[in-house]
């Protein structure tokens, strides 16, 4: 290569590597598995759970559906368990839905968060949705199944409002497996102007019956709801200035 072609490289590979530089953080991630609830139900746990039905929802003067529980079982892929408790001591429960329906067709069973505790004007039991840290990449869930042709649903809202579902999986098998769904990228999760980040938020999950599947009493346990997350965020002088709590801090202390 003669020394005027070479010289012309050089400027070329070092411009190149400017450009990288300068959207360095567009392609920088740190992906982390984050559990947001483990329906062990102890002192500790943030939300109680509620279940509503739909129009077909069985009610008898004996029981209303469906139901919900508390139940010692998890999935013995994920904790090795033989007393009942997890490696720090912590009871193992799961969360048991039992479903019947009056007729066949497209019902659904409701499955959502609410507040255990009082809070800023909210009652305890009224509903609530669970902040996802981060950039969430992925929802997965362990799920026990009763290999019936259902299916489950997670609905989450983006921070313009908007409520998104995504399909977790077919519950047509027998019992626990881990069941995931992808947040695909034109979900907004962040902006152009800082603090950039805009963290989604779960709303409930959605158990579907399918038309030609039985609709008499039936079970589903939920247990270990966790994100794969990107917890990336970028670090500048005057970072601290792009978050919400010290701007407002620093305003209740010098604004006029």
């Amino acid at each position: 290569m003669k020394h005027g072609s070479l010289r012309v490289f050089c400027l070329i590979l070092m411009a190149c590597i400017t450009v990288a530089s300068g959207f360095g953080d567009e392609f920088t991630s740190s992906i982390e598995t984050i559990v947001l609830e483990t329906f062990d139900n102890g002192s500790e746990a943030q939300y109680d759970w509620k279940v509503e039905g739909s129009k077909f929802a069985t009610k008898t003067d004996a029981a209303t559906y469906p139901k919900l529980a508390f139940v010692a079982a998890w999935p013995s892929q994920l904790f090795k368990s033989k007393d009942g408790k997890d490696a720090d001591g912590n009871t193992l429960n799961a969360l048991g839905i039992q479903g019947a329906f009056d007729r066949r067709g497209d019902n659904w069973i409701d499955v959502y968060p609410t507040r255990k505790e009082a809070d800023s004007g909210a009652e305890a039991g009224d509903p609530v949705e669970i902040p996802m840290p981060g950039r969430t990449d992925k929802i997965s869930m362990w799920v026990w199944g009763m290999n019936l042709d259902y299916y489950l649903e997670v609905y989450v809202r983006d921070y313009l409002g908007i409520v998104h579902a995504f399909k977790m999986g077919d519950l047509r098998y027998a019992g626990w497996k881990k069941l995931t769904a992808k947040v695909p990228s034109t979900v907004p999760q962040n902006k152009k102007s800082y603090p950039r980040l805009e963290s989604l938020k779960l709303v409930k999950f959605r158990i579907w019956t399918k038309p030609r599947e039985q609709a008499s009493p039936f079970y589903v346990y939920f247990d270990q709801l966790a994100t794969l997350t990107d917890t990336f965020e970028s670090i500048f002088d005057g970072d601290d200035l792009a978050d919400p709590a010290t701007v407002q801090a620093l305003w209740n202390e010098g604004g006029q």
